[in-house]
């Protein structure tokens, strides 16, 4: 059963279904909400971005809005989905707003483990999540929406645990990857140099780079990891030629595009789209 709450002053949506509400990816497709897809008794097999996936019983999934999602299957699931309306436009803690680490962080695809306390942690909550759906008052977004933070507060606190992300006040690391993340997300269409979010950010291209090798990170390829991610997406989900994706994408000549494809898949973006086609 699917519990919906919508808010039409704002456009609001929150949603809490199962397995039966997957069942619309089983051809691949971006969800439009962020998603956690919560496998309880047994593991749900899905493909992320063409990318085989298997969340094991007792974990939860994070999912943005832009990552395409196939289901093929696994049952006992519980799903939670939210538009930016209803949560992102809060102002929340950069920890657990929809820029914090379980959207655009270090890890590409989080995945939340909970062991037997957590899991019975986690059952108490989703019942106050139903039960407030059930309770329609003047304040029931607000209580969804904390909710909604308490959630993604414990999510994030077991995530840098199992990471062994370890920040104290004076530590901004993680936050500074973060922060380069989100800018890379809203401009890596027009923007492919380091020197750009480095500006962004005050900080010089040096100082990025020593930052982010502390966390086994370059910005140059997370940078191109994007940009190959976009193209992949583009190749995977669209008829677009490889000129049309990469024009799409920031380059003026499809052959540089081709290039960094190569570099990062070891396929030429054709090479990828006949694989596809070869195995669809």
């Amino acid at each position: 059963m699917t519990h919906t709450f919508n808010e039409f002053s704002t456009n609001a949506i929150f949603n809490i279904g199962n397995e039966h509400d997957l069942v619309p990816f089983k051809k691949a497709k971006q969800s439009e909400f962020y998603t956690f897809i919560w496998a309880k008794s047994e593991p749900v097999e899905l493909i992320i971005d063409s990318v085989p996936f298997t969340v094991e019983p007792h974990s939860i999934l994070a999912l943005t809005p832009i990552q395409y999602l196939q289901y093929i299957s696994g049952r006992d699931v519980t799903i939670y989905q939210f538009n930016q309306e209803f949560y992102c436009i809060k102002d929340h803690d950069q920890e657990v707003s929809c820029v914090g680490i379980l959207f655009f962080g270090n890890i590409n695809i989080p995945v939340i483990h909970l062991n037997t306390v957590e899991q019975e942690k986690f059952e108490t909550l989703h019942e106050v999540f139903i039960d407030e759906l059930e309770t329609e008052d003047n304040i029931q977004a607000e209580m969804l929406r904390m909710l909604m933070a308490r959630f993604i507060i414990k999510s994030t606190r077991l995530l840098k645990a199992k990471a062994g992300i370890i920040e104290t006040p004076k530590s901004s690391k993680v936050d500074l990857l973060r922060e380069f993340n989100f800018l890379v997300e809203q401009h890596f269409k027009t923007e492919h140099s380091v020197a750009f979010y480095a500006d962004k950010l005050y900080k010089s291209p040096k100082t990025l780079s020593n930052n982010f090798a502390k966390l086994n990170r370059s910005p140059l390829h997370i940078i191109h990891q994007r940009i190959v991610l976009e193209a992949k997406r583009l190749l995977s989900y669209t008829d677009k030629t490889t000129k049309e994706i990469a024009y799409e994408i920031g380059f003026e000549d499809a052959s540089h595009l081709s290039r960094l494809f190569k570099k990062h898949t070891t396929l030429s973006p054709s090479d990828f789209k006949k694989r596809l086609n070869t195995s669809s």
